[in-house]
């Protein structure tokens, strides 16, 4: 039988390289999906956003159920939290969503092959050889084109390795027991919301921050809203402070950080790193190939082709593009759509409005839509508010019945409209288009207020 070649090879089936594939099917493409794991999805789905959200979902229902007399809900006084039953919950959520995706995958006729998968080199007369191997086992795949969609992984602080004590997203999703107490190194978006889910479940919790505020990729005012409601609700944390040291103990862990020029410990029963996450692109056979990486990352043009060409990146893989899942499936729609030779949009990572893009959405208490530039960020690009936008109108949030009934008492929201078009723009997104997680519709029916001109 005649080797069989395939259109298009996705490595990694995370939600840039599930959804490459899907939309391939649907363009009617000749695909494979290679991925080393025993399950579709990625880290998002296992051990990143999915797990995550499912978690705080119960966090949410615990703190209701605390303040349940308010409500006019009698006798749960005698609450108990059941830590395996939630734990099965999120775990059952997770399957479910992957078991959706082998379905899609079977719909849309992509064929999925388990194997850890490499470039063994540039394109041959068109056609570029994947090296798979499953079980000590190397097989080869042929194909016109690569996407690779390799995904991230947590960074670790120098000399510490993840363990029963020392946490990263993986090991801290999977606790068989809450922790009376936890430090947790980093205040970004996977640090806070642990923090916040932990805390609810009556963990002792302890941030460490470098930098001198909470969620410093933020504009200041979100940094200060989290921080008010952060110690509000009793979680500790130190910014503009280093870790110096981490020892295990009879008790857990002793961490020695500077805080303010002063040393300090902090005695834990676990410690979570989250500073940040590295791309997977080690050993996947860039050396093979003209693509360089840059700290890791590789590079891509607007219609995320490498500098190889008929290999294209996606996702947290790719250099100066936001390491976010729907940022991913948005790369990775427009990849495909090059391949496949159809009408699209490309993405230009150097343009500061990167209008393609969706919008950053994060979600703990209280929940926070987040966009991609803080207003310092947008300083440094020189892009003057005033040529987008006509003001900026801060809306009060005990004025958005909705937070109101929920008790979600976020503070002044701000409210933008277009200088142009007098059209609102949602600030929580990156663009004027409305792609922010609630499908760009304002909390409220709020018209336009009279002070725009």
């Amino acid at each position: 039988m005649p080797e069989t070649i395939y259109d298009v090879a996705i490595i990694g089936s995370g939600p840039a390289g599930y959804t490459a594939a899907i939309r391939s099917g649907q363009y009617g493409l000749k695909t494979a999906l290679i991925e080393k794991d025993g399950f579709l999805g990625g880290t998002c789905l296992h051990v990143g956003c999915i797990p995550t959200k499912a978690l705080l979902f119960n966090a949410e229902l615990w703190d209701h159920l605390k303040d349940a007399k308010e409500f006019g809900i009698e006798g749960v006084d005698a609450r108990k939290l059941n830590w395996t039953a939630i734990q099965e919950r999120k775990g059952k959520i997770v399957t479910k969503h992957a078991k959706g995706l082998e379905f899609l995958m079977k719909k849309n006729k992509v064929e999925t092959i388990k194997g850890y998968g490499k470039l063994s080199g540039p394109a041959q007369n068109g056609v570029f050889t994947v090296e798979v191997t499953n079980d000590g086992k190397a097989n080869h795949l042929k194909a016109k084109n690569v996407i690779l969609a390799t995904g991230s992984e947590a960074r670790m602080l120098p000399g510490l390795e993840a363990n029963d004590r020392i946490l990263t997203n993986i090991e801290i999703l999977s606790l068989k027991e809450l922790p009376k107490s936890i430090v947790i190194v980093g205040a970004g978006a996977v640090g806070v919301e642990f923090a916040s889910i932990y805390r609810s479940f009556d963990t002792e919790v302890t941030i460490v921050e470098m930098l001198p505020r909470l969620v410093p990729v933020e504009d200041e005012e979100v940094s200060k809203e989290l921080a008010r409601v952060f110690r509000k609700r009793g979680i500790n944390f130190h910014t503009s402070a280093k870790v110096d040291k981490v020892e295990k103990n009879k008790a857990g862990v002793s961490v020695t950080i500077t805080a303010d020029g002063k040393q300090q410990k902090i005695e834990a029963e676990k410690i979570l790193i989250a500073v940040g996450r590295k791309p997977r692109t080690e050993n996947i056979g860039l050396e093979r190939t003209k693509v360089k990486p840059d700290r890791e990352f590789i590079k891509t043009d607007s219609w995320m082709q490498t500098a190889e060409p008929g290999i294209y990146a996606v996702g947290d893989i790719v250099l100066g593009t936001p390491q976010l899942a729907h940022v991913g499936a948005m790369e990775a729609l427009v990849a495909v759509a090059k391949i496949a030779g159809k009408r699209s949009k490309p993405i230009n990572p150097e343009h500061p409005r990167r209008d393609v893009l969706p919008s950053r959405n994060r979600q703990r208490w209280p929940d926070r839509n987040q966009s991609p530039r803080s207003r310092i960020q947008r300083q440094s690009w020189q892009v003057p508010l005033h040529r987008e936008f006509a003001c900026l109108h801060r809306w009060p949030a005990r004025r958005l019945h909705q937070n109101r009934l929920r008790c979600r008492l976020r503070r002044n929201p701000r409210r933008t409209y277009h200088r142009a078009t007098g059209d609102r723009v949602d600030r929580r997104s990156s663009s004027s288009h409305g792609t922010g997680s609630d499908g760009g519709r304002p909390d409220v029916d709020d018209p336009r207020p009279s002070d725009v001109s």
